[in-house]
């Protein structure tokens, strides 16, 4: 922590290009003390089933971000954080801090079962989106006589106290703003919002130091905070900033009297080389496991073992106050401190309600969510509700698209085979399939998981028999009809039609990685006799198209044909060679092998060398000489890649694939390579 704060004040000295961002890392440093100091604060329960990642609160207007965790629209509209809660990934594509490159798209069947379930609750999100909308177009008297008839009707609403306390800012009541915050985090102390709100509170009026507090304390809860962060950033850079270092500043807008009564103080000292800033622990709370709301202030530090000497005090006071006077226009210095002190008072006074009454208050406030959105009756649940629309069965793997509808991952995959636009609005899709990022809806399946467990379990039984059907390698093998392929000899493929698509697709989640390879035949389709491919890595291309890098495997004769899903399938049985046991036949058998790959060997030197590279790019070097020719069981591999290479009618050499005698196929190849060659000396 010294480091960094010696390291950002002698950055901020070389000048002010970046700005506050070049303290992220002081923040980042400055955040984990103060959570050090506390101590790991207490996790909210799950109050209901549909519950929002960001303020834990009642999801209204559920919006499923693209790593498939499920916010409310106020969260994601606000851009309070840049990251997921959960998991940390961006919440809007490519890291992006913008919602207009993002628009943001209700879940729609989230949201139709928050109406259905929890109608109330609905329209008290869509009362708070109209209180927003006038808190944003300035109405705040308008906004404020709104909130106040709606606390009459739902005095336990903690949402409108956070309209109401924006309201009162709006209108510079500063001190009403605070009593509805202080009202608000009493009884959720582990909302990080509202610690954000009331530091901005406080910072309008004047009090950096213990707006810094309530910044740090939203980041100790929640670390991707983005406002807070920003606050705290520019409260830092404005500290350590040269210009600010030597004036002497007011110490009413730093020091109050929340430190004598909750020493949450951040003390500095800048020495020679370096400054000190620690976070002091909190007092006892008296057993309570709840955080009491931070009320404190930026203050010098003033403890004998933090200082060498009275003198070095006096000659090194650099963060010793802030720069800023109090924003408040039209109220002399009097005013501010008799406020100043009315705000000190009632902080003391919420915070001793709540030592003394925070466990009832929570156990209260439990029951309320309980009732409010926790149980469902079991009438209402409905398996009709979490159905796919393309495939009408339940959902499995759910995914939803950014246009804000839901289907099965495998059902979306098949439907983006075809045209990359969402199934039912139609609308392009094109940036969601190149990105190729299908994160399962994770509220949606947990849903499911509690309360269609039986339809669950069944839905799962078919999949995987659907799976072990894909995964068999002999009978309904997948067959791509396109080329001759050959055992241990490479295969790219450019992928681009839907059913071969969907055919490589499947081949890799079944994990085979494996399909036939045959080419085609006008009478029955594709040809008897082929190849296995083995898949050995797959690169896809944005609009959908994948390149397929495959090697040679089995050979395989066709006994059945047969379709699935666009794409021919077979049954198979695999071929392998016949191995020579008699003694001079094996002789006689190695002394042709030797022959005619020394006549391979001499007809590719003599190609030209344009054709030579090209080869060699493509199939990669001739493999060298086997020893023991019948140790693989569709013989040496050089004979498979010299037919891959040598110009021959795929006919010839399907018939040459088809050959289960090392001999005859050896004797093929002689031919072939006896006239090349004579056309070679031609």
């Amino acid at each position: 922590l010294k480091e960094a704060v010696g390291a950002s004040r002698a950055s901020l000295c070389l000048g002010p290009l970046g700005g506050a961002q070049r303290l992220g890392t002081l923040v980042d440093c400055l955040v984990l003390n103060y959570r050090l100091q506390q101590g790991p604060g207490r996790e909210r329960g799950a109050e209901g089933p549909l519950r929002c990642c960001g303020c834990g609160r009642f999801l209204g207007e559920p919006v499923t971000v693209p790593c498939g965790h499920t916010y409310c629209r106020r969260c994601l509209r606000r851009e309070l954080r840049a990251r997921c809660r959960r998991c940390r990934d961006w919440l809007l594509p490519a890291g992006g801090t913008s919602t207009a490159a993002a628009p943001l798209r209700t879940s729609v069947v989230l949201n139709r079962l928050a109406e259905k379930w929890f109608p109330g609750e609905c329209e008290r999100t869509r009362a708070g989106t109209r209180l927003e909308e006038l808190l944003a177009q300035g109405r705040f008297r308008e906004a404020l006589g709104a909130v106040n008839q709606a606390l009459r009707a739902d005095s336990g609403d903690l949402m409108l106290r956070i309209y109401r306390a924006e309201s009162y800012v709006g209108v510079q009541e500063y001190k009403a703003a605070i009593e509805d915050l202080n009202f608000v985090i009493s009884k959720m102390p582990n909302w990080p919002e509202v610690y954000f709100r009331k530091g901005k509170v406080l910072q309008d009026s004047g009090f950096v130091g213990d707006a810094l507090q309530l910044f740090l304390q939203c980041l100790a809860l929640d670390e991707d905070f983005v406002p807070a962060k920003l606050e705290v950033e520019k409260i830092l850079c404005d500290v350590l900033s040269p210009e600010k270092l030597g004036e002497s500043l007011k110490e009413a807008a730093w020091n109050s009297p929340h430190i004598r009564n909750k020493p949450f103080i951040l003390g500095s000292e800048v020495t020679a080389s370096y400054c000190n800033l620690q976070l002091c622990p909190q007092q006892s709370l008296g057993g309570s496991d709840v955080l009491e709301p931070v009320s404190g202030g930026l203050n010098r530090a003033q403890s004998a073992h933090a200082l060498n000497s009275t003198k070095d005090l006096a000659k090194e006071d650099g963060l010793k106050r802030v720069s800023s006077e109090p924003l408040l226009s039209g109220q002399g210095k009097g005013a501010l401190l008799k406020r100043k002190l009315s705000f000190s008072e009632q902080d003391t006074v919420v915070c001793e309600v709540g030592r003394n009454k925070q466990k009832k208050q929570g156990e209260s406030t439990k029951r309320e969510m309980t009732l409010a959105f926790g149980t469902i009756p079991g009438d209402l649940i409905d398996v009709s509700d979490f159905e796919c629309s393309l495939c009408m069965r339940l959902f499995f793997e759910p995914v939803t698209t950014p246009c804000g509808h839901t289907f099965c991952k495998g059902c979306l995959e098949r439907c983006l085979d075809h045209a990359p636009q969402c199934p039912l609005c139609k609308e392009s899709l094109k940036e969601y399939l190149a990105s190729r990022k299908y994160s399962i809806t994770e509220l949606l399946e947990e849903l499911i998981i509690k309360y269609l467990s039986d339809e669950l379990f069944e839905r799962k039984r078919i999949h995987a028999e659907e799976t072990a059907e894909h995964s068999n390698l002999t009978k309904n093998v997948p067959m791509f009809v396109c080329t001759m392929a050959y055992p241990t000899v490479p295969c790219p493929l450019h992928v681009f039609e839907p059913r071969y698509r969907l055919m490589i697709r499947r081949s890799m989640e079944t994990g085979t990685k494996q399909f036939g390879m045959c080419i085609s035949d006008s009478q029955n389709g594709f040809a008897d006799y082929g190849c296995m491919l083995q898949i050995r890595n797959v690169h896809f291309l944005p609009d959908g198209r994948s390149v397929v890098d495959t090697i040679g495997g089995k050979r395989f004769r066709v006994l059945r044909r047969g379709m699935k899903d666009g794409y021919c399938t077979a049954d198979i049985e695999y071929l392998e060679d016949v191995k020579v046991a008699d003694e001079e036949e094996l002789k006689k058998l190695r002394e042709l092998h030797n022959f005619v790959y020394n006549q391979a060997c001499s007809w590719f030197q003599n190609l030209r060398n344009k054709f030579r590279t090209q080869i060699l790019q493509h199939f990669g070097p001739m493999p060298d000489r086997e020893e023991n020719i019948q140790a693989m069981p569709n013989g040496p591999a050089w004979c498979w890649w010299l037919l891959a290479v040598l110009p021959v009618d795929p006919r010839y050499q399907l018939s040459v694939l088809s050959m289960m005698s090392l001999k005859d196929r050896l004797i093929k190849i002689q031919h072939i390579l006896t006239y090349f060659s004579r056309d070679q000396s031609k």
